[in-house]
């Protein structure tokens, strides 16, 4: 199993947007992010506002058995859902489907599990 944290910048004036898609995701449209999820390989995702002066941004941990897979496949994907994920992504974040084919450069340096090292 593959696990991984990462973050994304807010763009300046999207912090609402990007409330909108959290309730819409908790909310109406809950079973598609499930199921876009499930369909990418993701067993666990975490997401979390990180407010600073500097400007908001989001902290992503994502749990996967192959991550690199699991990125392509959301960037991939035709599934509505998917398409109406990615167009928000770009939107708020400016992150492209293209920057999506493979997981960010991030390097975990201390990894800690009960039972385990």
């Amino acid at each position: 199993m593959e696990c991984m944290a990462w973050s994304a910048a807010i763009l300046p004036g999207k912090k609402q947007d990007w409330a909108a898609l959290v309730e819409e995701c908790r909310g109406a449209r809950r079973e598609e992010w499930i199921r876009s999820r499930q369909r990418a390989g993701i067993v666990r995702e975490v997401v979390s506002l990180l407010e600073t002066p500097e400007g908001d941004s989001i902290g992503i941990f994502q749990e996967a058995d192959d991550l690199a897979k699991a990125f392509r496949t959301i960037a991939r994907s035709d599934d509505p859902f998917d398409v109406w994920f990615r167009q928000k992504i770009e939107e708020i974040h400016g992150i492209t489907a293209e920057m999506l084919e493979a997981p960010p450069p991030a390097r975990t340096y201390l990894d800690y599990k009960a039972g385990g090292t």
